[in-house]
């Protein structure tokens, strides 16, 4: 007898679990105090009734949506699933739902609870909207190229051009997403006669932070997204992809910042004029890209009229080149430049149909060169002679700057 009392008491225990479940454990309906107003508004960005506030109060955790139904019968969430514990709720809706702005029209909204045991209880009611601002701003003509970036300062495709025409006011967001899909770097757009957010041709320049220091992203097949917001709330999001490769921050160095400077005929240092200095010295890479580099190449010599322009090897943005200065230089630094290192020992590549040499990570080369002296550089005997390893139209270190500087005697 006592065990049916039992089996009893236990039945209307589980009968009578869900409408508990629905009254918030004995606190009362799981979903009240649900209100939408105004019941009408005009989502324009004029200010006036431009949303609606929505409020509701959950006495229990629950799965909660927020939709709203066409004439046609057609849902659109504004909130689908949403995880909430027990409390106070309010949120404005402007009339956007996914990015797009509901055209004008009669809606049914509908607050919807979904308790623990998949019971649900909802709320509905009307909305009317009017004068809504459905046109989307778009990114027309987005384009990103190249499509192979290599950030690493040797001038070939060391920058990416990120251009789009925007066609309405708008806050435009522009970002690469990582493989992993989650990691983003932001994208800053170049200052112009249009401003930020306004309509018109807006372009970005992404050099991936090398030239402020900073490694750049990982190598890796990119994500770039952009996405507009106009005021009112519609979203237009554009995507193309980016391939990063060989990017990294280029170091190099005279080793042991050690230059030996000498007559080659006699090996001290004094020179008469119309007899040669010669120079010796190596270069490490000691980073983790490639460094471009452009003749002449080592064992080239000069005449003291000549400079590397004479012998038609002009500047070139991005490569590395030792160069050789002096004491009373009255034109450019470094007049005599040579390649870091022998051409034909040197890794090269063909990029645009053009023969390109680089010194790989971790490699050295000994680099060496000549000045005939016709006249003498400076109004004194004795003039001193420097070297430099310049990186071209990007900076000299301090530590590549000056170095080893010799005091040479100019013999009559």
């Amino acid at each position: 007898m006592q065990i049916r009392h039992t089996v009893k008491f236990i039945f209307f225990i589980i009968s009578m679990a869900s409408p508990l479940l629905l009254m918030g454990c004995l606190g009362g309906p799981l979903l009240t105090e649900v209100s939408v107003s105004p019941t009408a508004i005009t989502p324009n960005a004029d200010g006036i009734e431009d949303v609606a506030r929505i409020s509701y109060h959950l006495n229990g955790s629950a799965n909660l949506s927020i939709y709203f139904i066409n004439e046609a019968g057609q849902r659109h969430y504004f909130r689908d699933n949403r995880r909430r514990s027990a409390g106070d709720y309010q949120v404005d809706f402007g009339g956007v739902v996914e990015g797009s702005m509901l055209p004008d029209g009669q809606y049914t909204w509908v607050v919807e609870a979904v308790d623990d045991s998949s019971q649900t209880v909802k709320e509905e009611g009307t909305l009317a909207v009017s004068q809504a601002d459905t046109e989307k701003p778009e990114l027309q003509g987005f384009s990103v190229y190249p499509h192979i970036f290599s950030p690493n300062q040797d001038g070939i495709n060391d920058r990416v051009d990120i251009n789009y025409y925007l066609t309405k006011e708008a806050e435009v967001l522009v970002y690469l997403i990582a493989p992993d899909e989650e990691t983003r770097y932001p994208i800053a757009e170049v200052e112009r006669d249009i401003k930020p957010g306004e309509p018109g041709f807006h372009t970005y320049d992404y050099e991936g932070g090398v030239d402020l220091g900073a490694e750049p992203p990982p190598d890796g097949l990119y994500t770039v997204y952009a996405e507009a917001t106009d005021r009112v709330g519609n979203r237009t999001v554009v995507t193309n992809t980016l391939e990063i490769a060989e990017g990294g921050v280029p170091r190099a160095d005279i080793v042991s910042a050690i230059v030996d400077f000498y007559n080659p005929a006699t090996g001290d240092k004094v020179v008469p004029l119309g007899q040669t200095l010669a120079f010796t010295l190596t270069v490490e890479n000691f980073g983790s890209v490639p460094i471009r580099t452009n003749g002449p190449s080592s064992g080239v010599g000069y005449r003291s009229d000549e400079n590397f322009n004479t012998k038609d090897f002009f500047t070139s943005s991005g490569t590395w080149r030792v160069g050789i200065d002096y004491e009373g230089n009255p034109s450019y630094a470094y007049p005599y430049r040579w390649a870091v290192g022998n051409l034909d020992e040197l890794e090269q590549r063909v990029i645009n149909n053009n023969i390109e040499y680089y010194l790989m990570p971790g490699q050295r080369a000994l680099v060496t060169g000549s000045i005939q002296l016709l006249d003498v550089p400076a109004d004194k005997d004795t003039v001193e002679f420097w070297a430099g390893l310049i990186h071209e139209d990007v900076r000299i270190d301090t530590f590549n700057d000056h170095v080893s500087p010799t005091p040479i005697i100019i013999g009559f």
